[in-house]
């Protein structure tokens, strides 16, 4: 089973850069888009919509804004539509498909470094987001959490981690909290229980000349659960053709869906 996720900074803007051909020589069972910055309506060609694939959009209610989707080659059992918190489910950050026992989410978490005010939201969801989580490890269900988590977790995750410190992405309260979900035992971060090499970066500022320096933080993720642990066959990321700020995370598993 092939997993696929990708923040686009927009799926239209993607779509343009060859995001979709790409896509489609890629032979994924589920595609987990963040921040499509697009409604529905406007995601009427068929393009966004790919042959072969079932395609699911949660959009927020921001026009231009966030966003997320998912591209699933079987068709789920269910599709579960936001978390239930209605300011997080308004911003589409949340879209879960079900397949038999596996879950598979695109997540978008909040990014604090707007402002303070984002900042706080952030950690807002953070706070709830922890419990919720321990719920889910605990209902039996394979999961795997796809999506732009906005924290980098170690300093092998960012080349300039000395000077993010201070930084929303790299907060010691971030690192901590991605850090007791990671070492709890109920999640896993499946990209390093295959892939412990320096250099490994999903997103890269758009500012200087950070993606041909490869200055960057790794800040997307496949979380698993506990289940699937033994499951991670390879994981890479791809960045011989470049769709947005952030680059494809492709993760292979041992499963059948």
């Amino acid at each position: 089973m092939r997993i696929i996720s990708l923040n686009t900074n927009g799926i239209r803007s993607a779509e343009r850069k060859g995001f979709f051909t790409w896509m489609q020589q890629q032979n994924a069972d589920v595609v987990c888009i963040q921040e499509t910055k697009a409604q529905l309506h406007q995601l009427a060609t068929d393009i966004f919509h790919p042959e072969n694939y079932y395609c699911f959009y949660h959009d927020a209610e921001k026009k231009g804004y966030s966003g997320v989707a998912l591209y699933c080659k079987n068709q789920p059992d269910a599709i579960n539509q936001g978390i239930g918190w209605p300011d997080f489910d308004s911003e589409g950050r949340f879209i879960e498909a079900r397949f038999g026992n596996l879950s598979v989410v695109s997540l978008y978490l909040p990014s604090g470094s707007s402002s303070e005010e984002r900042q706080s939201v952030k950690f807002d969801v953070m706070a709830r987001l922890a419990p919720y989580l321990q719920n889910l490890a605990e209902n039996g269900r394979d999961t795997i959490i796809c999506g732009d988590w906005n924290i980098a977790h170690k300093e092998i995750d960012l080349k300039n981690w000395r000077g993010n410190q201070k930084n929303s992405g790299f907060l010691p309260e971030e690192r901590a909290w991605l850090d007791g979900l990671l070492t709890s035992g109920r999640w896993y971060d499946a990209f390093r229980l295959v892939n412990q090499e320096a250099g490994q970066y999903t997103w890269w500022s758009n500012r200087g000349q950070a993606w041909a320096k490869n200055v960057g933080w790794r800040i997307d993720y496949q979380i698993i659960s506990t289940s699937l642990k033994d499951k991670v066959q390879t994981a890479g990321i791809y960045k011989d053709e470049r769709f947005s700020d952030h680059a494809p995370l492709i993760i292979d598993y041992d499963y059948q869906l």
